[in-house]
């Protein structure tokens, strides 16, 4: 277990699914977790990561014990596809998949010591060419926003990765249809779906001292779904066709 005794950490989206676990994975390496949601619970703060002005006040009562590490995990989904997909679908992924984890980067940033680390909670659908477009396109920005962040603070020896969940079972991809799930797991090397605390475990090991020289790092956490490039679907087929044979 990394440790992380004595280190503020704020979590976007930790109201639930892969920002909870993370929240109560870091928690029991000793992390003082400042968890963020868009609703309010248990040890969580009611928080619109898209208004400049909540990340300004929460720098302001930061300040003085400064932030060790910071997960964007906030995040939306829009399922539309190019033919119908709106302009307000667009705004309102890019707003919180990209706006919100630039302005937490650019709040609190300052306030880190050289050693923090900051990781971006990205997709495989930042990998590929996946067909919802708007969620797809801001996850695909995220990765820029993870790369030009790492080569800015890493002067100030500051860490910035991203990670990549595959298919997690989690609320969101809960409200996908069948279909989604079993096509997903189909695609998947290792035949079943993630779970938050796989994916935590990653972001954990990013959060701490062992990984002190990884940085515009991009890690996957889907079980292989995006290593074989869409072949698997393939050679799934042509071993059915030589076991007929």
């Amino acid at each position: 277990m990394t440790d992380l005794t004595g280190r503020t950490i704020v979590v976007t989206g930790a109201g639930g699914g892969i920002g909870a676990a993370i929240s109560r994975r870091i928690a029991d390496s000793g992390a003082r977790v400042v968890g963020l949601d868009s609703a309010r619970s248990d040890g969580v703060r009611d928080f619109d990561v898209t208004d400049p002005r909540l990340w300004a006040a929460l720098a302001d009562e930061l300040g003085t014990e400064g932030v060790h590490g910071l997960v964007n995990c906030a995040g939306i989904t829009r399922r539309t596809r190019l033919d119908a997909v709106t302009v307000d679908d667009m705004n309102a992924a890019y707003s919180v998949n990209v706006v919100g984890p630039m302005l937490a980067i650019q709040a609190l940033s300052p306030l880190m010591p050289p050693g923090a680390s900051i990781v971006n909670i990205g997709s495989i659908a930042a990998l590929t060419g996946h067909y919802p477009i708007a969620y797809t396109t801001s996850k695909w920005a995220l990765r820029g926003l993870t790369h030009t962040s790492a080569l800015t603070l890493g002067e100030k020896g500051i860490r910035v990765n991203i990670v990549h969940p595959g298919f997690i079972d989690t609320a969101m991809s809960a409200s996908a249809p069948t279909e989604f799930r079993t096509s997903s797991i189909a695609e998947t090397d290792l035949g079943r779906a993630g779970t938050p605390d796989e994916v935590a475990g990653t972001v954990e090991y990013l959060l701490g001292d062992v990984a002190t020289y990884t940085t515009g790092a991009e890690i996957t956490v889907d079980g292989g779904a995006t290593s074989h490039g869409g072949v698997k679907s393939i050679s799934d087929a042509l071993l059915r066709s030589a076991v007929r044979r």
